[in-house]
């Protein structure tokens, strides 16, 4: 059995405790957050103690969920991993990259797991495109939402687009030559649009699109190879491919098997403890991501000021 903690229960904490809390194999041992009268309310309801500083519960627990704002990524998981704790951080890893190469020293001194929540590699969309993928020539990425008013303590390069980053790297055997990047802050202080150029060394490039204040949601990752095309509507949890082969080009329609990609998520966590592997996002890939968010903000700043 191993003893999880959830630190911070707002709208990404609340389902990781939810999971957590019917999980085989794991035992939700407190869920802590600064509002105590909502740890309380979300202990209440999963029959676990609820408390009010991480500090408490170091002891108890084996790992932790940590997902509070991105500012204390660092000092809640750099605490809990100098006391031989396995991390699961949200995305962004940290806010640095200095901060996210300390993280990865440690867990590896220690021989412990640090897994980052780049959920949509969990997603069964995802997992299907990612199959089919060989040497991709063009990727273009679209993640637009309404404004819904979360995640703006940060650009939103490092809230959405963090995720079709660390996508495309995955996808993309190769190093980055070049970034090129617009953007525009609307109704916060912070990126609310971006649009970003990537080209890679063997040639590939990748256009991301990202925004937080869209007339309406669209989730869509376009790959480009030889004699294919594939489209992955996220929303639609379908995948579309037009095939070249014998002269002739097919088009094929598929929906992967539906699975919650936070669950998915967090039993490969418990999975990577328990049989001491490395998580299919490590901190590595963290870092990876996070570096060429920070790349596109600063480039994306650099033409606003």
């Amino acid at each position: 059995m191993i003893n999880v903690a959830v630190i911070g229960v707002g709208s990404i904490g609340k389902h990781h405790a939810r999971i957590f809390s019917d999980l085989a194999g794991v035992r939700l041992a407190a869920i802590v957050d600064a509002d105590f009268p909502r740890a309380e309310e979300f202990a209440h309801k999963y029959h676990t103690t609820a408390l009010k500083d991480y500090r408490d519960v170091i002891s108890s627990v084996d790992a932790v969920s940590i997902a509070v704002p991105t500012t204390f990524h660092f000092s809640v998981a750099m605490d809990f991993l100098e006391q031989n704790k396995h991390i699961l951080v949200e995305k962004p890893i940290t806010s640095t990259i200095e901060e996210a190469e300390a993280l990865i020293n440690e867990a590896e001194k220690r021989d412990l797991v640090l897994q980052v929540g780049h959920l949509e590699r969990f997603n069964a969309g995802v997992s299907l495109i990612s199959s089919l993928v060989e040497k991709p020539q063009f990727i273009e990425s679209q993640r637009l939402s309404p404004f819904l008013g979360r995640g703006i303590d940060v650009d939103v390069t490092l809230d959405l687009m963090i995720h079709d980053i660390d996508i495309i790297l995955s996808l993309v055997n190769s190093e980055i030559a070049d970034i090129r990047a617009t953007g525009a802050r609307v109704l916060t202080e912070n990126i609310d649009v971006a649009h970003a150029w990537i080209e890679f060394e063997n040639g590939c490039i990748a256009e991301a699109v990202t925004s937080r204040i869209a007339n309406e949601k669209v989730r869509q990752l376009k790959v480009f190879q030889h004699n294919s095309y594939l489209n992955l509507d996220y929303q639609k949890q379908e995948l579309t491919s037009f095939i070249k082969s014998d002269g002739a080009v097919r088009k094929e329609i598929k929906k992967p098997e539906e699975k919650e990609p936070l669950k998915e998520q967090l039993i490969s966590f418990i999975n990577c403890i328990q049989d001491k592997t490395r998580p299919l996002v490590s901190g590595h890939e963290g870092r990876e991501a996070l570096k060429v968010a920070l790349k596109i903000s600063g480039l994306v700043n650099h033409g606003l000021s």
